[in-house]
């Protein structure tokens, strides 16, 4: 039984260049550009790998574009468990700009998957019944909105603990779906609690009430830049990081998921798993692009972490 599978249903290719400077109506001269593996779940399986642990990778592959991804993915030492489909694996774009030092993003919107499509998805997903599943990363066009709750009913009665890390229609079909753990940021707390943010203390509230619900076990909620809430049903605790230096927030909150499970499935305790998510997610937003954390700055970052129940 592995420890972690991750499973991506939209992914890409992230395509990445800069430019001295972005106008309209003339052909602009990029430098060579760089390619990376993206999308939510092959995020998290980047840096559970770049944190020395392991994980296998499950995500839909199409076309020429799907072939390269898993090059890309096996490049980064990831075991791989393509999905074929019949749509064009998608590539996003970001672009920096350097007279002003802005980066412009340019997200596509992914192949259409089918139903036999994502049912294929969800068997590879538990054939290995890991103990630890992430669900993380955006549904594909043509999905439907309760698919992560399809997982989570396939979970019920198993040993496999499922984290799910997703937005909008997605997210809110997951309630009473029993998840383990839910990363929602506050906006998306808002939503799911049918409340205002009213201060730090009402996070508790709010989240004790999902969890009451049974949305999940444990909610992390994100505070951007300020780190997370951990929150369960007996206990609330605010992790906050030190300031650092700012290149790019790109996968910052899949960092923060990489961090936890891969310290889960160490066997650290769950306290000590947040800690080091918050430390991963503050250690992407220090590299440029899509490189995400670097082992280094986590283990760094992990110690100064302040720790408040």
């Amino acid at each position: 039984m592995p420890g972690i599978v991750t499973l991506t249903v939209n992914p890409t290719i992230d395509k990445s260049s800069s430019v001295g400077t972005v106008a309209s109506e003339i052909k602009m001269r990029c430098d060579p550009p760089t390619f990376h593996p993206g999308g939510g779940g092959i995020n998290v399986s980047r840096v559970i790998r770049k944190l020395g642990g392991d994980s296998i990778v499950v995500y839909t592959s199409g076309g020429e574009m799907g072939v390269m991804l898993t090059d890309l993915l096996q490049q980064d030492h990831l075991s791989t468990r393509p999905v074929p489909i019949a749509g064009l694996t998608r590539q996003n774009l970001s672009v920096y700009e350097r007279s002003s030092g802005l980066q412009y993003r340019f997200g596509m919107p992914g192949p259409e998957i089918n139903e036999e499509e994502a049912n294929r998805c969800l068997d590879a997903a538990l054939e290995s019944q890991p103990d630890y599943l992430v669900a993380s990363g955006s549904l594909a066009p043509g999905m439907s909105d309760d698919f992560y709750a399809q997982l989570l009913q396939r979970t019920r009665g198993t040993d496999t603990r499922v984290i799910v890390d997703t937005s909008g229609a997605a997210l809110e079909a997951v309630k009473e779906g029993g998840a383990f753990l839910l990363k929602p940021n506050l906006r998306e707390l808002e939503v799911l609690s049918g409340t205002s943010f009213q201060g730090e203390k009402h996070v508790q509230e709010m989240g004790s009430t999902l969890i009451a619900d049974g949305w999940a076990e444990v909610l992390v909620v994100s505070m951007g830049g300020g780190g997370a809430v951990f929150i369960t049903a007996s206990s609330c605790v605010r992790l906050r990081p030190p300031v650092v230096p700012i290149q790019s927030k790109v996968g910052a909150g899949d960092s923060m998921v990489g961090g936890i499970v891969w310290a889960l499935a160490s066997g650290h305790s769950l306290l000590d798993s947040i800690r080091y998510g918050v430390a991963a997610g503050s250690a992407a937003v220090m590299t440029p692009g899509t490189e995400l954390c670097l082992a280094e700055d986590v283990w760094d970052l992990y110690e100064r972490i302040a720790v408040m129940e």
